[in-house]
């Protein structure tokens, strides 16, 4: 499939929204990218940001663009519009107050001190976030990405409005939930992920209701479904629920990325989670920072674990 172009930006919705400190859109709508040719997402070449969502109101394309250090630019297409714009605020955390936010760490506080603009994701799209967070359960990142790829340019539906070429919506929860087995198996996804996909799509509407909820709340509601665990309901609350305490403990390599960049030496889970308590409730933007600012940093000690395929059950 050919790269997405960039299109001719006419009609549809529009509106600025300006931040009380600076915004870093880059950056902060990063997470929301599941990888190069990721189908639902594009960046053109004027630095604008598109995403095809599905809202409560019906499917959105929208693209976004940083004007100056604290303005946003937004303008939609589709029946999920206007909500989308006027949720624009919530969905980049415009809000957040970080007066409670002083690491004492030098290579966390540099980090604070150079991207102000970070801030954390609450796009309150549960099963948006879900999807792909399930994909990359305990797979390398490559094969859950390239399994995201597949899935979404077989299932997607095309975008609203003047969309650049190839910009798909991701299939909606019942859409998931009727995907034969065989075809998770074509994309490289084993059965136990597949599964939980399809249970998770079967109470999407209730799993969505998560984002309202306190943060503990919203983990219990989210691994009530059987297959999602606390490091998939993090990986959900750092996107959907603005969470930036949300840490991925459970991953691969996280732990030892934050021994080896902030004490020169790795931890594990545990250690790391104790480590990182002073930090409450901004462990994931610590985590973040560290990653924007390229201090994030683990020695190699061997050669990459294989890929597991998945396609020959």
């Amino acid at each position: 499939m050919r790269a997405p172009t960039t299109p001719v930006i006419e009609g549809g919705r529009s509106r600025t929204v300006v931040s009380p400190r600076p915004v870093d859109l880059a950056h902060t709508l990063a997470p929301l990218r599941r990888g190069q040719g990721d189908p639902c997402t594009h960046r053109d070449d004027a630095g604008g940001h598109w995403q095809a969502v599905r809202t409560p109101a019906g499917p959105v394309t929208y693209r976004l663009v940083q004007h100056g250090r604290d303005t946003v630019h937004a303008r939609a297409w589709g029946p999920g519009a206007q909500l989308f714009l006027d949720e624009l605020e919530i969905m980049l955390c415009l809000d957040e107050n970080l007066d409670d936010f002083t690491p004492e760490h030098p290579l966390v506080r540099d980090a604070h001190r150079r991207h102000p603009g970070l801030r954390m994701l609450r796009t309150r799209r549960v099963f948006e976030a879900l999807v792909p967070s399930v994909l990359e359960q305990k797979v390398h990142t490559v094969s859950a990405l390239a399994s995201w790829r597949k899935l979404v340019r077989r299932y997607g539906e095309p975008a609203p409005g003047p969309s650049p070429a190839g910009l798909l919506l991701p299939p909606a929860p019942e859409t998931w939930r009727r995907i034969p087995s065989w075809e998770y198996h074509r994309a490289g996804v084993g059965p136990q992920r597949a599964s939980t996909i399809v249970r998770a799509a079967a109470v999407a509407d209730s799993l969505e209701r998560a984002a309202a909820r306190e943060p503990a709340e919203a983990a219990r509601m989210l691994c009530s479904v059987p297959g999602i665990g606390v490091w998939t309901a993090a990986e959900i609350a750092q996107r959907a629920f603005g969470d930036a305490d949300a840490l991925s403990v459970g991953d691969y390599h996280l732990a030892a990325v934050v021994g080896w960049t902030l004490l020169g030496r790795p931890l594990d889970d545990d250690g790391m989670v104790e480590y990182l308590e002073p930090l409450r409730p901004h462990r994931y933007r610590a985590v973040r920072l560290l990653e924007i600012s390229g201090a994030a940093r683990r020695p190699k000690f061997g050669p990459r674990t294989p890929l597991t395929d998945h396609t020959w059950h």
